[in-house]
């Protein structure tokens, strides 16, 4: 079955995936089997999308109910659980509004044009991002991405885009002294993509007080960090700042695909009706599972939990650091990764856990990036890392 499923995959699928020959056919928890029945501990989490993990009840039963009832409408009518999940996603950020849409780079288009559509009054065109940053697909938000792979073939992008230095903040006052029309700076509180990169703490708050003293919108991409991923429902908490824009995605909907921004007061209205849109997004199917979703994580006494398996995770790796082919390993909440030295060794080990029953992910060549569902067990982690250990001890033989 499944080389019969990899040849037709090849036949009938357009190649723009490096799959894994493994067909996953159900999960439960942090665990998936594949069609052998063959079982892994996901912590791939579909790229930080299952925060809860797969088959949770409460989702689940948010998805059949809504089913029963309606599944799409149009944002031509009012939506009731698009009004309930807005008002809990600001319940901390008092008169800022939400727009939803499908995915992240749909958000970080939205967060854009809402910039430039305020920019308009204000003079100002030219947005900012930051080198490793990772923002979306879409020409917009591909702009916005700096590694050049994700570039290459679609040339011209979009005008008015520039890139400062990550974490270097006379990078960014450079840009600003040259250029008066700088209109916003958009930054990730931790690049996922990159390898999970954290941005320093002074650094972030700097930025957030030349936006602020230049007039300029500081956004916030929290589209795979957002949602509980770091300990804090945003990643933004972690650093005592209030970016003007939010980003979301992945883990927002439940599974159910789902985008949002979140946009401060003095800057939501810009969008007017008929400015910008959606046909598909906040439906009432991906509005249930959402609310589901963030009435289980934003809780207080989950979210600490979230920080203390983090920390629990990140001193566990830290045990594994001591191999010769490991560079660092670095983490926030459960967002975690180990940065090795060697590229062909970063493969490897991802192959040989993937191959021990432990899925993980590779990312800008030498980093294994580590997604946990954020209801991960102890000893779900402490098998994790025993896997990682056996699999460095092969490597160094």
């Amino acid at each position: 079955m499944l080389k019969k499923n990899i040849e037709e995959n090849n036949k009938f699928i357009i190649g723009n995936y490096s799959r894994y020959p493994i067909s996953i056919i159900r999960g439960e928890g942090s665990y998936v089997y594949d069609s052998n029945n063959k079982k892994y501990l996901d912590f791939v989490s579909g790229i930080a999308v299952n925060n809860l993990g797969h088959n949770n009840k409460g989702i689940k039963k948010a998805i059949i109910d809504q089913l029963d009832k309606l599944v799409h409408i149009s944002n031509l009518f009012l939506i009731p659980s698009q009004i309930k999940l807005a008002k809990s996603l600001t319940s901390n950020l008092p008169r800022y509004k939400v727009f939803f849409c499908n995915s992240g780079t749909e958000a970080n288009e939205a967060a854009f044009k809402l910039a430039r559509k305020w920019g308009i009054f204000n003079n100002k065109k030219t947005i900012i991002s930051v080198t490793g940053g990772f923002h979306g697909r879409t020409f917009g938000s591909l702009s916005a991405t700096t590694p050049k792979k994700y570039k290459e073939g679609f040339y011209p992008l979009v005008p008015g885009f520039k890139t400062a230095k990550f974490n270097d903040i006379e990078s960014i006052k450079s840009i600003i002294k040259k250029d008066k029309k700088i209109l916003a700076v958009i930054i990730e509180p931790i690049q996922g993509e990159a390898g999970v990169k954290i941005t320093d703490k002074k650094y972030l708050q700097d930025l957030f007080k030349i936006c602020k003293k230049n007039k300029i919108l500081l956004i916030a991409d929290e589209v795979q960090v957002g949602i509980g991923r770091t300990g804090k429902l945003f990643g933004f908490e972690n650093y005592d700042v209030r970016p003007d824009i939010i980003t979301l995605a992945k883990a927002l909907g439940g599974g159910i695909p789902c985008g949002a921004i979140i946009a401060n007061p003095e800057i939501s209205d810009f969008l007017t009706p008929g400015s910008h849109g959606t046909t598909m997004g906040g439906n009432p199917l991906a509005m249930a599972s959402g609310l589901s979703m963030l009435n289980q994580i934003k809780k207080p006494s989950f979210l600490n939990t979230v920080s203390k398996k983090g920390k629990l995770f990140l001193n566990k790796l830290k045990n594994l650091a001591s191999s010769d082919l490991i560079k660092e390993v670095r983490g926030k909440g459960l967002i975690l990764a180990i940065e090795f030295y060697e590229q062909k060794k970063a493969k490897l080990f991802t192959n040989k856990c993937i191959k021990n029953g432990l899925l993980v992910l590779i990312t800008e060549k030498y980093n294994v990036r580590i997604l946990p569902p954020l209801n991960v067990k102890n000893n779900e982690i402490i098998e994790s890392v025993k896997i990682m250990k056996f699999v460095l001890e092969q490597m160094n033989e």
